[in-house]
C-alpha cells in the first residue's frame, strides 16, 4: 500500500484558456478537489506555495479551509518557503489549522526556489544574518519552528496579565498535539535530505533534484532516500519518518487526455536552477496498461511511502478529479498501491 495524493502549484491566469482565472476561482477549486480527493479514496491533498506570484501563496487558510470541508484525508503542503517566515506566528497558524482538522496537517517546509522577485522576503522583513545565506536563513527559521512546536513553555509571563495565566513558563498557543512529527523538509540534494533526518523532519523529494551523478532522477532519488533513511536511523529517533516523491503522471483514458497529454514519451532534463545543475524527472503519460509497466520501474516511487500526482489545477476541478480517478482506479491497484 502506498499512500497517493495530489499536489497543486495553484496557478491562475485571466487567459480564456484557463478554468481558474483569478485567486478566488484557485483557492475555491481547491478546497473543492480536496473533497473530491476524499471522496475518491485519495490520501492526501498538498498545496505549493510561491510568493509574488499568480499562485497560491497563504497556506495556512486554505488548509484550514479545507480541513473544514474533509474528515479523513491529509492536508499538507509542498513546500513553504521558510526564509519568508516568521516561526512564531507561523505555529500559530499551523496549531489553529491542524486542530481545524482533527490533527491531518502535514506541512512541507524548504528553504524556498527561485523567486518571481529579487531578494522577496526582505520585503516580508527577513534578512540573513552576518556571514549567512538566505538558505542558511530558511533552515534557522525553520529550526526555531521545530523548537517551538514541541510545546514547551518559554515566554515569562506577565505579573500582571489580563487573563489568569497556567503556572510556569508560557508556550505559543494553540498547541497541536503531534504536529512536530508531521513536519517535512523538501530536499532538492543529498546533504540536505541528510540534513532533514538529523533533525527529526519527514523528506519530500520533488520532481527536480540536484544532479549529483549524471544518472536519472528516479534512480538519484532513490539512492537520496536511503542516505536520508540511514542517517535517521544514526540519528536515533524513537519513531519512523515517511517520504514522498512528486511525479506528473496521465492515464490516458480519452481523446481528451490524448490531446492535453499523448504527445509520446519524455524523458530527463538537464537544466539550471539557483546556479544548481538540475535534473528534471519526467512526465508519464500513456494507456494505463502501459503506464503500469513504465511507473514498476520508477526506482525513486519504489522507496518511497507516500507519491504526489502533480496536477494541472489551470484545466479546472472536473479535469483533475478525472486525473486523479484514471490513477486511483486505473493504476494504483495494479502496482500494490491499493
Amino acid at each position: 500500500m502506498k499512500k497517493i495524493g495530489f499536489l497543486s502549484f495553484g496557478h491562475w491566469s485571466p487567459s480564456s484558456q484557463s478554468a481558474t482565472r483569478s485567486a478566488s476561482d484557485v483557492l475555491l477549486q481547491s478546497i473543492d478537489l480536496a473533497v473530491a480527493a476524499e471522496e475518491l479514496g485519495a490520501d492526501g491533498a498538498y498545496f505549493r506555495v510561491h510568493h509574488f506570484a499568480q499562485q497560491l501563496a497563504s497556506p495556512f487558510p486554505l488548509l484550514a479551509a479545507a480541513g473544514a470541508r474533509t474528515t479523513r484525508i491529509e492536508i499538507g503542503t509542498g513546500v513553504i518557503d521558510m526564509r519568508y517566515e516568521n516561526p512564531f506566528y507561523m505555529t500559530e497558524d499551523a496549531g489553529a489549522a491542524d486542530l481545524i482538522s482533527g490533527g491531518r496537517l502535514q506541512l512541507g517546509i524548504s528553504r524556498g526556489s527561485p523567486e518571481q522577485v529579487v531578494e522577496g522576503w526582505r520585503h516580508f522583513g527577513y534578512a540573513p544574518g552576518e556571514g549567512e545565506s538566505d538558505a542558511d536563513m530558511g533552515r534557522r527559521h525553520a529550526e526555531v519552528l521545530l523548537e517551538l512546536l514541541k510545546g514547551e513553555g518559554f515566554a515569562q509571563p506577565s505579573p500582571n496579565p489580563m487573563f489568569p495565566n497556567p503556572p510556569g513558563l508560557l508556550r505559543i498557543e494553540p498547541h497541536a498535539p503531534g504536529l512536530r512529527r508531521r513536519i517535512w523538509w523538501g530536499s532538492s540534494s543529498n546533504a540536505t535530505a541528510v540534513w532533514a533526518a538529523q533533525n527529526g523532519m519527514n523528506l519530500q523529494s520533488s520532481t527536480l533534484k540536484a544532479d549529483e551523478s549524471g544518472e536519472p532522477l528516479h534512480v538519484q532519488q532513490a539512492k537520496q532516500i536511503r542516505l536520508y533513511r540511514q542517517a535517521w536511523k544514526e540519528a536515533g529517533h524513537d519513531w519512523e519518518p515517511r517520504v514522498s516523491v512528486s511525479r506528473s503522471i496521465f492515464a490516458l483514458m480519452n481523446d481528451r487526455d490524448r490531446a492535453y497529454f499523448g504527445r509520446g514519451d519524455s524523458s530527463d532534463q538537464i537544466g539550471m536552477i539557483d546556479n544548481m545543475r538540475a535534473v528534471f524527472g519526467r512526465s508519464y503519460a500513456a494507456e494505463p496498461e502501459q503506464l503500469i509497466t513504465l511507473l514498476r520501474d520508477d526506482q525513486g516511487i519504489a522507496e518511497a511511502d507516500t507519491l504526489l500526482l502533480t496536477v494541472p489545477n489551470q484545466l479546472g476541478f472536473d479535469y483533475n478529479a478525472h486525473v486523479l480517478e484514471s490513477i486511483l482506479m486505473h493504476v494504483a491497484p495494479a502496482l500494490g498501491w491499493r
